[in-house]
């Protein structure tokens, strides 16, 4: 795929990018001081180095008077510096650097229950609802534009080729700009004009300080998807405006925060699920469009480039994922391609105050925390368990030098995944495998399927260290009538091609229980969940964005879930549970038990009995997600021969 579209130069204004691909803006850490720090130089270094034509940053805010500093400040000249050096390392490697800039997050601020955000009017915040913002008035309006124009010069002073204006998903200018929140009854509220002149002005202050030539793009959201709020019909009369005032570029986002698996995609979402906003504002304007969602794979990425759909591609979570994407597919080694698997770790990993990360990459954001660096002493290593934290650790330890081998009781490898990809929904999770296999046959690891480990064996075969990945075990509560013939486990349900009863019940209402009872779905008239906490995810520790999609999933799917009962018996043609001071049946003609899992430390304890070196990794230790298996996976196998577990 050397000479497609993907790889022609394109133009932004008088800027020249080298190909179509852009690094879409996804917010990093910065910091005390809310500048630039080296990890995320370096971070950003990384990506460069791939291929991309341009990275867009995260959005810096331009000034912290009337709202918490989310993440990173570019207010005065001390900021400069750090990002100085982050324009120059990207332009080592032939790639601009966009500095995406706003004047705040407005009832999106995620402060406490206490302070009310500042918004366009007095609508309730996202978060805490019952938090009234305060409107601003139009003197601190006139200050926010002229702090975005001010923000912009020290980009451009820092050799910044570009900046955007981040004026869209929810955000303090989106709500500008949204009737659903902007009540005002003066010159900024009103009619689209009114509406519209905020974000107007803040182009006319970049204009009035960096000069009319320096790059402008501006991020918006031409339609919402919820009730009041923008449809496409006004947000394509916005991009006409925006042109007009002199716009270099529209990068087009969909979605809102009560849509946020719109605007932050998950798993569950289908590929090139915004491409058809993109193409209608590509159809209005003659200034470049940039589309992004869900962009991941090459031929759908070169298809919305060649059918004039968008004139360029941005990617986020794939560019944390494989930095070097641009670069294997001009290479035409897309089958190398370490795939986004749509998780939102990311995401999650940073609301929980945490460093940014990526299920799949450990090293993103870690990128001189944990160089790949050959160990003094190479060790046989015995790997036990061939799902993604088995297949990382063998991988990892592969390619570091050490003899490997990796032993799977099953006829497969991909463990848990296979389950978790099964559904038509999930795809993203089997290229993800498909991706593993692949790297494991490069490699010189020696692999056996249908082995099972035994301490005995393991110990006889002189292994230096065994890294154990074998999983856990499906956990079936002592519920009369579950060992019955049609009382499936969910994980066989999910991987079974077999025929589904008409009415299918599923007993539990986690992430494995809901995700199957969409896939019985496909083939049953009824399907319900019985789960014993008060609503169905209750304690399922992943982003909202997928949380929104499941259960709109769910909706779509007509599953019916009761929630705060206790099963009592799974009788031949029924389910009785009790609901409350009631007894209650439900009828059906498959069970399908998605009741949790359960590590089995056996072998761990036998192997240590015996001074053997183990160490248990991912589900094996106890039952969690993928982030967790993949990462200690490769830490385990980092830190072969340099010391002990």
């Amino acid at each position: 795929m050397t000479k497609n579209m993907l790889f022609q130069k394109g133009n932004i204004g008088n800027m020249t990018l080298k190909n179509r691909i852009i690094m879409a803006p996804m917010g990093v850490k910065s910091e005390p001081d809310g500048g630039v720090s080296a990890r995320e130089i370096r971070y950003y270094e990384e990506r460069a180095k791939g291929g991309c034509a341009m990275i867009i940053t995260g959005r810096f805010a331009t000034t912290e008077k009337y709202e918490m500093r989310s993440h990173h400040l570019l207010t005065d000249y001390h900021h400069v510096g750090r990002l100085g050096l982050l324009a120059e390392k990207a332009h080592h490697y032939g790639t601009r650097l966009c500095v995406q800039i706003g004047p705040g997050l407005g009832r999106i601020v995620h402060q406490d229950p206490f302070t009310p955000p500042y918004s366009a009017s007095a609508v309730p915040s996202f978060w805490y609802p019952e938090l009234i913002c305060r409107p601003y008035e139009k003197k601190d309006i006139h200050y926010l534009a002229w702090s975005v124009g001010y923000a912009a010069s020290l980009a451009k002073t820092a050799e910044a080729d570009a900046v955007e204006l981040h004026a869209y998903g929810d955000y303090l200018l989106d709500q500008f700009m949204t009737s659903l929140y902007n009540k005002r009854a003066d010159e900024y509220g009103g009619s689209l004009e009114n509406r519209m002149r905020f974000t107007l002005e803040c182009v006319e202050e970049i204009q009035k300080q960096c000069g009319r030539d320096f790059p402008v793009i501006v991020k918006y959201t031409p339609c919402h998807g919820i009730p009041g709020g923008r449809e496409l019909a006004e947000g394509v009369e916005m991009a006409r405006m925006l042109e007009a005032a002199g716009v270099q570029a529209l990068h087009v986002d969909m979605g809102c925060y009560e849509r946020w698996h719109e605007l932050i995609n998950t798993v569950y979402d289908k590929p090139g699920l915004q491409l058809h906003m993109a193409e209608r504002i590509t159809e209005t304007v003659r200034v470049p469009v940039i589309a992004h969602g869900k962009l991941n794979d090459p031929k759908l990425a070169e298809q919305a480039l060649e059918s004039g759909k968008a004139d360029f591609v941005a990617l986020a979570h794939q560019m944390l994922s494989d930095p070097d994407w641009p670069e294997k597919v001009k290479a035409g080694q897309t089958a190398d391609i370490r795939p986004c698997i749509g998780c939102n770790e990311c995401l999650y990993q940073s609301h929980l105050g945490k460093e940014y990360s990526c299920a799949v990459n450990p090293r993103t954001l870690r990128e001189d925390d944990y160089p790949l660096e050959k160990p003094d002493e190479k060790r046989r290593l015995l790997v036990v368990g061939g799902g993604p934290g088995g297949m990382a650790a063998a991988i990892t330890a592969a390619e570091l030098g050490h003899e490997v081998e990796l032993w799977e009781q099953q006829a497969e490898l991909g463990g848990m995944l296979l389950a978790a990809g099964a559904p038509a929904f999930k795809g993203d999770m089997l290229r993800y495998v498909d991706y593993l296999k692949r790297r494991l046959k490069q490699l010189p690891i020696k692999m056996r399927l249908h082995k099972k480990a035994t301490a005995t064996e393991a110990i006889s075969n002189r292994f230096d260290q065994v890294v154990l990945a074998c999983g856990a075990k499906p956990f079936i509560p002592p519920i009369p009538g579950a060992d019955d013939k049609h009382v499936l486990e969910a994980v066989s349900f999910l991987r079974r091609d077999g025929e589904t009863g008409n009415h299918v019940v599923v007993i539990g209402g986690g992430l494995v229980g809901c995700e199957a009872a969409i896939h019985a779905s496909e083939k049953a008239e009824t399907v319900t969940i019985l789960e014993t906490q008060p609503e169905i995810l209750y304690q399922v520790p992943h982003p909202r964005n997928n949380d929104q999609k499941l259960k709109e999933l769910l909706a779509e799917a007509r599953v019916k879930a009761i929630t705060g009962i206790r099963v009592k018996e799974i009788l031949a043609d029924r389910v009785e549970f009790q609901e409350n001071d009631h007894i209650r049946t439900i009828p059906c003609d498959t069970v399908v038990m998605a009741t949790g899992f359960k590590a089995d430390h056996a072998l761990e304890e036998a192997l240590e009995e015996a001074g053997i070196s183990v160490k248990s990794i991912g589900d094996a230790v106890k039952p969690r997600k993928v982030y967790d298996a993949v990462h200690e996976g490769f830490h385990a196998a980092r830190l072969l021969g340099r010391g002990t577990w």
